[in-house]
């Protein structure tokens, strides 16, 4: 018996996006699944309810593969079915699956099976915020995370905007949403004047914003970024 197909399905960034988020085979696909492996079970059942689903809730299998039952470190049931030729569905908790996702390692165990992996249309924060940004298109790096230790992440800052400047190359990096206003401040401390920063905030929802400016212009103002979904992007 042939294997399934693993499909990627991405979820809104935010509530109020959702309908923008979806296409059309999207939609037709969702309505040919009955099993998922998701991040967060409530949010991907909300974002199938909102998509259109038809197939009755109740009868869906649907695999967590958030941090808890990551620590478990056990995932081969998670494939049984596409094993067995049955099509199944991966959701990250928001945007594109595998992309500063954890659904990575999902999509990596896929392809030691051979299972077929194909991923569909739809919104990624990192992207988007590169789109809008203005800055280099052909040559971006992402970083995920910086260091959360001052010294380090003083350091890392500095070797980010070198990079920049040596290879004209877009350096783009997030925080967890509670420290954004500590990034900034040091991103405002640490980067020469004439660097460009593009902070992208709330990414296709209502409050969205994103601006691009010298580190100079951004000391002049007072933003406040905390608790909110940012990108951030360092260009020369």
């Amino acid at each position: 018996m042939a294997n399934g197909i693993l499909y990627l399905i991405p979820v809104p960034l935010s509530d109020d996006a959702a309908f923008q988020s979806f296409t059309p085979y999207l939609v037709e696909t969702i309505n040919t699944l009955d099993e998922y492996i998701v991040e967060n079970e409530k949010t991907a059942r909300k974002f199938l309810k909102l998509a259109g689903l038809k197939i009755p809730q109740s009868e869906l299998k649907i695999y967590d593969y958030g941090k808890h039952a990551r620590d478990k470190g056990n995932i081969n049931e998670f494939f049984e079915g596409l094993k067995k030729g049955k099509n199944v569905g991966l959701m990250s908790e928001a945007g594109c699956p595998g992309v500063a996702d954890p659904g990575a390692s999902i999509v990596a165990r896929a392809h030691q099976l051979g299972i077929k992996v194909v991923p569909l249309v739809g919104p990624s924060s990192i992207l988007l915020a590169l789109m809008a940004s203005g800055f280099s298109g052909q040559k971006f790096a992402f970083h995920g995370y910086l260091p959360i230790d001052k010294n380090e992440r003083a350091k890392k800052i500095k070797d980010l905007e070198l990079q920049a400047i040596r290879e004209n190359q877009t350096q783009i990096f997030i925080e967890t949403p509670f420290r954004n206003n500590h990034l900034l401040a040091d991103l405002l401390k640490f980067c020469k004047s004439s660097t460009q920063l593009c902070v992208a905030c709330n990414v296709t929802s209502a409050e969205e914003s994103i601006q691009s400016l010298t580190i100079s212009e951004w000391r002049k103002r007072k933003d406040d970024f905390h608790k909110k979904p940012t990108i951030f992007l360092l260009y020369p």
